[in-house]
């Protein structure tokens, strides 16, 4: 079996950036990814990608792909159609184990990401992108002057209400328990904005409207009466589910399944495996975080590999 100096795991901006970096290194490099479609692939327009002022989500995707396949041949070998279910240590590094078979490399950047957990309401499916959107940094300049709702109680939902209040008409946060959990001096802070409001024990119900949204319903979880808001935005901030399965059984997991990485290096608490981007227990997770934290992992990997 062909011995490779680094496998990369992922296809997102995390992943691309570390095999862009692998490639002009020269290390001999196997790039593992099902396809290059990341959280961001469905926005409908991003606009924070530093460098370019404005690009849809399917071509960001494609533009991440024609990137690293630039680079593909003398170093890089380009794997897609390929999803990892596990990891195991060998006497020369790691063989992962894939759906189309094993490869073995002396080290390991994993960089798979993770998926946003789906809003459960009547509609919600029919409505995604529509309207509602799980990502407020790439759509919320789209819902200048609007009526918008947000819905999550933690602080990913308080910051996205902060980001948003600087352009919406008006924000709702929708908290399904009497209890926030964001941090109190964030509650406090972004409630006192003058058009951000929150309502608790409210459990969605129902996303309403005709081609987009134009409502939103939710039951008060004490009355048990259904009530309308009229909005056109809805921003789902209910938490994300780390694409770290696979790797359990060989790096350490926080409580919510995100890998453990020094934030100096982003390397684990295994040797030899490193981590980038939103599989992370990084503070936060954007596009741009997730491509410098894989440059900076893969820096450190060229040191461990080369120089020491």
């Amino acid at each position: 079996m062909e011995q490779f100096e680094l496998a990369i795991i992922g296809g997102g901006p995390a992943g691309v950036s570390a095999g862009v970096y692998a490639a002009r290194k020269k290390l001999k490099t196997v790039f593992l990814t099902f396809d290059f479609e990341s959280q961001s692939a469905v926005s409908e327009n991003i606009q924070n990608w530093i460098g370019t002022p404005s690009i849809s989500g399917a071509d960001f995707a494609k533009s991440l792909e024609n990137h690293l396949k630039a680079y593909a041949g003398e170093s890089l070998t380009i794997k897609t159609g390929v999803k990892a279910t596990d990891i195991k240590k060998t006497g020369t590094g790691f063989t992962i184990i894939t759906t189309e078979g094993e490869f073995n490399a002396k080290a390991i950047l994993i960089a798979t990401g993770s998926t946003r957990r789906k809003l459960e309401a009547k509609g919600a499916d029919i409505f995604e992108h529509k309207g509602l959107t799980y990502c407020a940094t790439c759509d919320g300049p789209l819902y200048g002057d609007a009526d918008v709702v947000v819905v999550g109680g933690g602080n990913a939902a308080f910051e996205t209400a902060s980001q948003l209040s600087a352009y919406a008409k008006s924000v709702t946060i929708i908290n399904r328990s009497e209890n926030f959990r964001a941090d109190a001096i964030t509650v406090e802070k972004v409630l006192a904005k003058p058009n951000v409001k929150a309502i608790k024990n409210a459990v969605p119900f129902e996303v309403k409207g005709e081609k987009f949204v134009n409502g939103f319903s939710y039951k008060d979880a004490i009355t048990g009466e259904i009530k309308d808001l009229a909005v056109t935005g809805i921003f789902v901030e209910i938490g994300l589910i780390p694409s770290t399965t696979f790797a359990k059984n060989i790096v350490e997991l926080n409580t919510g399944g995100q890998i453990i990485v020094d934030p100096r290096t982003q390397q684990t608490k295994t040797p030899m495996i490193w981590a980038a981007g939103d599989c992370t227990d990084g503070l936060y997770h954007q596009n741009n975080i997730s491509s410098g934290d894989a440059v900076k992992a893969l820096e450190d990997i060229y040191i461990n590999l080369h120089t020491k």
